[in-house]
């Protein structure tokens, strides 16, 4: 076999999960080898990972590189360049929920010592928008920017819940207005979240504190996080033009139960 022949055949321009323009969809295939925890990669593995011939991997690489969306490092290996932060900035503004979100995040951190973030849905996925770790060793630690399956986790239940609000599997989410998670994603991350809303009553994204299970996951600990993020998520809502009353039964409910075990919105 020739050297520069991948191990499967390119990939060719089919009606399903393609734009049809052959070329892009090549260029993306490059960008979407990158993993989260992939500073740069050579030649060899993204022509590995993508399918395709080195030669065509080369000559989008060089494409990309004068776009500014890949650069080639010292050594010789790719890294991701300077376009993609620029537009997932963009993207962030685009929410128009960064002033809102973020100094809710860095004080719920503050308050429990634990991760803070906030999620939106991006088709069958939960993207990490906005988040803050405390500085504590022992953490749980994501990336803005990372993406998670919305089928596992508080957050993805959230999201479901409040973006499909005829399917019945979520009913008791909705009813709650939150969800907990105990080691779905992660056997050892415990979570918890609640939805915001905007102006037109429309879902913003999800609310979400998490922590390792053993310090996290216990029915104390979940309970005040339950009414810290119902009571954030309030203020939140109505910054956002939203209407806050739609939190008041929920708050009322669970702030005077977080010590207390409650099933609605538990999966363990």
């Amino acid at each position: 076999m020739p050297a520069d022949t991948p191990s499967t055949p390119e990939p060719a321009a089919d009606a399903e999960g393609s734009s049809g323009v052959a070329v892009l969809d090549r260029a993306f295939a490059i960008l979407n080898a990158f993993g989260p925890t992939d500073d740069r990669l050579t030649l060899t593995e993204l022509s590995r990972r993508t399918g395709l011939y080195k030669s065509t991997t080369l000559r989008l690489l060089g494409a990309l590189e004068h776009g500014g969306f890949i650069r080639k490092m010292s050594d010789g290996q790719y890294g991701v360049g300077h376009q993609p932060l620029r537009l997932a900035a963009l993207y962030q503004r685009s929410f128009e929920v960064g002033p809102v979100i973020e100094p809710l995040l860095h004080q719920l951190s503050r308050d429990f010592g634990e991760t803070a973030s906030f999620y939106v849905r991006q088709g069958d996925h939960r993207l990490v928008l906005y988040r803050v770790e405390p500085t504590r060793s022992v953490r749980v630690s994501i990336r803005v920017g990372e993406e998670f399956p919305i089928d596992k986790g508080a957050s993805g239940k959230v999201l479901l819940a409040f973006s499909e609000p005829h399917d019945s599997r979520w009913r008791e989410v909705r009813e709650a207005f939150w969800a907990a998670s105990y080691g779905e994603r992660d056997p050892e991350t415990a979570s918890a979240s609640v939805p915001v809303f905007d102006s037109t009553g429309e879902l913003v994204g999800a609310l979400t504190l998490s922590g390792p299970k053993e310090r996290f996951g216990t029915p104390s600990t979940i309970g005040a996080a339950v009414a810290a993020l119902l009571d954030s998520a309030r203020r939140a809502t109505v910054a956002l033009g939203g209407k806050g009353g739609r939190y008041d039964a929920s708050i009322a409910e669970y702030s005077d139960r977080s010590g207390r075990e409650d099933s609605h919105g538990v999966s363990r």
